[in-house]
């Protein structure tokens, strides 16, 4: 389990809470995302943390750090005295398709270290009991999934995996009759409602999201910005301050060292075009869902769409989105959730706390 403070050492260890010594649970929802891990609980704690973890390479650098682990923008800013890990891609963990290699080992255990992370934010008591939902891609395959779970279990008492729009869908309780588009870092996940648990036929997954946007923008900085040197973690600060798809805005200049010189560039145009990147194949996705639905509620789907993860927040997103649902679909409303990063985590939560009791105590 993990401890109800931070463990400076990062090791996270504390003894399970058992059955008969428990006083209580605490019901969790983690949005276990490629760039930020959200996690809201039953106590009314709610924490994000950049999904980063990292390892001091030697003797010196733990010295210098006086920590075994660091997390998040922490271990971003100590990466050069770091073994950094971002555990996961694409909203799975990295190499878990071929789970004994050691690059899948290492994954998972920065995993483990991250969640424990995660869940000591949220303060749990050592003598209550844990059971949690974790968010993942729509389409996550089979073995993705039981990554996740072996992540999580040893930290908790009881986990489930479900859909990541599906938990954004929850917890803003629209159930019935809407699409719900959960853009994070690695993934783009579309998901349809119709008033049951979603089948595989209801979800599209595609990558292009927000690590595809950093991308692009480095490609695109590359041959706009001659001489200038910039790191892709230094393209993902610029696009989270700057993004934006529409027609229209204030110019976008950044400083970026040519020759060791801050030199001033105006980027506009090439954010733009970054950010944009994302667009086609989310319509591609919205049509084919809509496309292939029920015709008599075809209209009300179209007309109901959601927004929600990071990605969400980039600046005249919903609106372009409506633009080209009523250029290839005749209409379409779009709107955007109230809380992009605790989305998926807040209904994680709420569907952990609807889960009846025996349910959790058969998945421990």
């Amino acid at each position: 389990m993990t401890p109800d403070h931070d463990d400076k050492k990062g090791d996270g260890t504390r003894p399970k809470a058992t059955p008969d010594k428990a006083h209580g649970v605490l019901y969790l929802g983690i949005d276990l995302g490629t760039s930020r891990t959200s996690v809201a609980s039953s106590n009314g704690v709610r924490e994000t943390v950049s999904s980063w973890v990292g390892y001091p390479k030697d003797v010196v650098s733990r010295k210098a750090l006086k920590r075994d682990i660091l997390y998040g923008d922490d271990a971003l800013a100590h990466r050069l005295s770091l073994d950094l890990y971002r555990p996961l891609a694409s909203g799975v963990i990295q190499h878990s398709d071929a789970p004994d290699s050691a690059e899948a080992k290492a994954h998972l255990k920065a995993a483990q270290d991250l969640i424990r992370h995660a869940i000591s934010l949220a303060k749990p008591r050592a003598d209550e009991l844990i059971y949690a939902v974790v968010g993942c891609p729509a389409q996550c395959s089979s073995k993705n999934k039981r990554a996740i779970l072996d992540a999580v279990r040893p930290v908790v008492d009881s986990a489930i995996v479900a859909s990541e729009p599906f938990t954004v869908a929850y917890g803003i309780e629209q159930l019935t009759d809407c699409l719900v588009i959960d853009i994070g870092a690695g993934t783009t996940d579309l998901c349809r409602m119709h008033g049951t648990f979603p089948t595989d036929e209801d979800q599209v997954t595609n990558a292009f999201a927000g690590d595809h946007v950093d991308q692009k923008l480095v490609e695109l900085l590359g041959k706009s910005c001659p001489g200038a040197s910039f790191t892709v973690h230094k393209v993902k600060e610029i696009k989270e301050k700057f993004s934006f798809v529409g027609d229209t805005r204030d110019p976008v200049h950044v400083d970026l060292p040519v020759n060791g010189k801050p030199t001033r560039f105006e980027i506009s145009q090439q954010m733009r075009e970054a950010c944009r990147s994302i667009v086609p194949p989310m319509v591609d996705a919205i049509h084919k869902l809509i496309a292939s639905f029920d015709s008599d509620f075809q209209s009300r789907l179209k007309n109901h769409v959601i927004l929600g993860g990071g990605g969400s927040q980039m600046g005249g997103l919903r609106e372009m989105l409506e633009e080209e649902m009523r250029e290839r679909l005749g209409e379409g409303r779009v709107v955007r959730v109230d809380e992009p990063v605790y989305g998926g985590a807040n209904g994680a939560l709420k569907i952990a706390h609807d889960m009846p009791a025996e349910f959790w105590e058969k998945l421990k």
